[in-house]
């Protein structure tokens, strides 16, 4: 009887031993997959850090490069005004003699502005032209032929789309710069410099007046001049009928010696090549010579 209640217990000790044993290692294991796991995440984890940080050193390297590039192209593009001539087109509207300077936005297109250049041909006027780049992309042979035919190109941004070309002060220039690349690329001509620019919407007033201000400054900063109007047709707003181009024209240019005129040759602009004979002929009967921006800063 002695005998046997001893071997119970040395087996059930046994078992034991066994079961803590067991769960020793069990726990050991885990341990160690655990911690296998957790060291596995960890380096994983610092070696996407440490890419993470490579990739955006490079980044920023390529951004700074690109901004070096970007500044660079900008000093070799632009040669800009000199300060006699800035000052000349600032001084556009204090002319004593009666003048008229015909100027288009928003071209050039391929079935407006050939219409146009025809009538100015004809008539023997040089005008304006304030092209935009997606326009010019578009239709550079008709650029070609404003240039051949001594028409000044003047820079109008290059996607006239407000929040884009106002997204902070620099962006005019950038759009500025882009489409006088443009305008280089279609002319064949790495040297031609735009100079002017007209803001979407003219340069004061409106929702981005004061970051239309800092741009000015930067533009002036650089050689370049900016210039609006103070007469126009509204051929772009309302003006539906040749008598209602004519009444706005004779309407704004009232008592005024230097007129600067908004029109536009945009691929709808029907209208505005059909009465462009008539505007010239009435400011000739007014006694306006023609004239266009080489005029002012040659």
């Amino acid at each position: 009887m002695v005998v046997y209640e001893i071997e119970s217990f040395e087996k059930k000790k046994s078992k034991k031993w066994i079961f803590w044993t067991i769960l020793i290692v069990i726990i050991v294991i885990g341990i160690a997959i655990f911690g296998g796991i957790k060291t596995a995440e960890y380096v994983a984890n610092q070696k996407v850090q440490k890419i993470a940080k490579e990739d955006k050193k490079e980044e920023d390297n390529q951004q700074n490069k690109d901004t070096n590039n970007s500044n660079n192209e900008q000093k070799n593009n632009q040669k800009g005004l000199t300060k006699e001539q800035l000052k000349a087109i600032d001084n556009i509207y204090d002319s004593k003699e009666k003048v008229a300077f015909l100027t288009f936005d928003d071209g050039p297109s391929s079935n407006i502005t050939p219409q146009i250049l025809d009538v100015l041909k004809k008539e023997d006027v040089k005008a304006t032209f304030f092209v935009l780049g997606t326009m010019v992309k578009a239709n550079p042979e008709v650029l070609k032929r404003e240039k051949e035919e001594g028409h000044y190109i003047a820079n109008h941004s290059y996607s006239h789309v407000y929040p884009k070309v106002y997204a902070n002060e620099n962006k005019p220039l950038e759009e500025y710069n882009k489409t006088n690349k443009i305008i280089q690329d279609a002319l064949g001509d790495n040297e031609y410099q735009s100079n002017i620019f007209r803001f979407p919407g003219g340069s004061v007033g409106g929702y981005y007046d004061k970051l239309k201000k800092k741009a000015k400054k930067k533009f002036k900063e650089n050689g370049i001049s900016s210039l609006d109007w103070n007469c126009l047709t509204n051929d772009s707003d309302g003006a539906n009928t040749k008598q209602a181009i004519m009444k706005n024209l004779k309407n704004t240019s009232k008592g005024k010696k230097s007129l600067v005129i908004l029109m536009h040759d945009a691929p709808n602009k029907d209208l505005t090549a059909e009465t462009l004979p008539d505007v010239i002929k009435y400011l000739r009967e007014q006694g306006y010579s023609f004239k266009n921006m080489y005029d002012v800063i040659e």
